[in-house]
Formats: structure tokens, C-alpha cells, sequence
């Protein structure tokens, strides 16, 4: 008896397959909103480093999902991504927290 093997989400559907591949980016995104939220509403020192954090988060996501599951979180090479975001998340953080409390 031969088995039927389903066609993969892709080719089923694409559009849902489509959002799904953009998971990462989505929560990156809606977590920097969060963070300038919250520096909108006059704490800005928590929003920013809430952004700091959620660029190192989009690293970390960089760094461990494959290419096919990251979606446009991967834009160069895994190394430059991972760096860039890393350094921007953590140059963001530090430089609020540095900054003298009123």
C-alpha cells in the first residue's frame, strides 16, 4: 500500500507559510514598538534599553534559527547581522544607562 506524502506548507500555502518565516522579525519589531511605547509615554530610559535588549534578542534569533526559518531578520552574512545587531542593541543600552538620572 503506498503512502501519500502531503506537499509541504510552502506549496499548500504560501501565504500563511510566508508570515510564519516572518515570526522573528515580527516580534523584534512589535518589540521595539513596546519600547518606544513606553518612551512616548515618559520612560524613556526603560523604553530604550527595552529596544537595546530586543535588537540583541533579533541577534540571538540571528544567530540560532536556520536561514529558512529567520525571514528577513537575515539581510548580509549571519556574522555581520548578528554583529551589527549586537552592537547597536548593546551601544543603545549602555549609552541610556549611562546617562545621569534627573
Amino acid at each position: 500500500m503506498a503512502t501519500m506524502t502531503r506537499p509541504p506548507l510552502y506549496v499548500r500555502r504560501p501565504f500563511l507559510a510566508g508570515l510564519l518565516r516572518q515570526l522573528p522579525l515580527l516580534a523584534v519589531i512589535l518589540t521595539v514598538g513596546v519600547g518606544l511605547l513606553m518612551v512616548t509615554f515618559e520612560h524613556w530610559r526603560k523604553g530604550l534599553v527595552v529596544v537595546g535588549l530586543a535588537l540583541v534578542g533579533g541577534a540571538l534569533l540571528r544567530l540560532l534559527l536556520p536561514v529558512r526559518r529567520v525571514g528577513f531578520l537575515a539581510v548580509r552574512s549571519r556574522p555581520v547581522d548578528v554583529l551589527l545587531l549586537v552592537g547597536t542593541g548593546l551601544a543603545l543600552a549602555i549609552i541610556t544607562l549611562a546617562i545621569p538620572g534627573s
